[in-house]
């Protein structure tokens, strides 16, 4: 099979003829028809990801048809369409058994501690447990999108936020998960205020419904934020993963609010800095969110399929194997106004 393969932490990814993986007792063997980039794609080159052993293939947002099954699979047959969240559960711990799986702490993960789906084929393991049914009126690329940055903003604002109607949320950050959480918000009847340093994510933030955009760079974001919503947001969601972008969002929080840390905190230099003095005093919620388990994707993927939520609308591009391994080294700092999807079969 064609895939992405990166030799060494920051190496060159280049696009390789490899053997296609064989298919464990309780796995599947998926053809990729969509993968999404994100940011964690780029965190795990870069080496910041411990479970990441080299020479690697990264990706971990997928979408694809089952074309190979385990001796001991029950649920999945050739043939199923189906996704997958990015972190998967062993399903025997007392994590997987309360549907929380994406805590499991024998988790495994597509692109990080096993290869992943920028390739043509990819292994998925416990897939009785791990594997999503995809419905017919959702495609491939909507899909791909889902595994990690929409049901992780969808888990963030639902299920640990616990959003409720006309509150405000501010979301730093609007790239994949940024954008997800406007869209999701906004679906919840929330009022939504987006922070990012790019005009083009920030006109993107602006038509899926947030009501205040920011320029991050040579704003005061914790000010403007309290001023626009006499007092500061309900719920704020760091969606970069930095110092500053942390900052912000919990400083631009009211009395009581609620912060989800969604991007990445790499303890690149030592580990960031957060003013806890303001999270003690003003007795503010910080909650971490990683993803969302399989349990929990039937509601969110109903609002899919019916339309209420729109996550084919964050598609940027489109692009191939060849153009993924040239764009990754350098995605950190890409301008990104959505979801870039990879098609493996280009």
């Amino acid at each position: 099979m064609r895939a992405v393969v990166v030799d060494a932490v920051r190496g060159r990814p280049e696009v390789r003829s490899v053997s296609v993986p064989d298919v464990p007792a309780d796995g599947v063997l998926v053809r990729v028809m969509a993968t999404g980039m994100c940011r964690s794609d780029w965190h795990a080159w870069a080496g910041h990801d411990d479970d990441v052993a080299f020479p690697h293939v990264p990706g971990h947002e997928l979408a694809g048809v089952v074309v190979e099954t385990g001796p001991e699979v029950e649920r999945w047959s050739p043939g199923d369409r189906v996704t997958v969240p990015f972190v998967c559960g062993c399903g025997r711990c007392e994590w997987c058994r309360s549907g929380q799986a994406q805590v499991c702490p024998r988790q495994r993960q597509p692109g990080f501690t096993d290869w992943g789906s920028f390739a043509e084929y990819v292994v998925l393991r416990a897939a009785d447990v791990n594997l999503v049914a995809l419905p017919q009126g959702v495609d491939f690329a909507t899909a791909a999108g889902l595994g990690c940055r929409f049901a992780t903003a969808y888990r963030a604002l639902v299920g640990r936020a616990r959003l409720t109607e006309g509150e405000w949320v501010v979301v730093v950050g609007a790239g994949g998960v940024g954008l997800s959480a406007v869209m999701i918000a906004r679906a919840l009847g929330a009022r939504v205020i987006a922070v990012d340093r790019h005009a083009e994510a920030l006109a993107a933030a602006r038509e899926l419904g947030a009501e205040h955009i920011l320029t991050a760079d040579g704003t005061d974001v914790p000010a403007t934020v309290r001023e626009l919503t006499d007092g500061g947001g309900h719920v704020a969601v760091d969606a970069v993963g930095s110092e500053q972008t942390s900052s912000d969002a919990l400083l631009g929080l009211r009395r009581r609010g609620r912060h989800v840390q969604v991007g990445l905190l790499p303890p690149v230099e030592g580990h960031p800095r957060v003013p806890m003095d303001r999270v003690i005093g003003w007795e503010l919620d910080l909650l971490g969110s990683h993803g969302m388990a399989a349990t929990d994707y039937p509601g969110m993927m109903d609002l899919v399929e019916r339309g209420v939520l729109r996550p084919q609308l964050l598609i940027e591009r489109v692009i191939g194997l060849d153009e993924a391994a040239a764009l990754l080294p350098g995605f950190n700092q890409a301008t990104v106004a959505g979801m870039t999807v990879i098609d493996p079969t280009r």
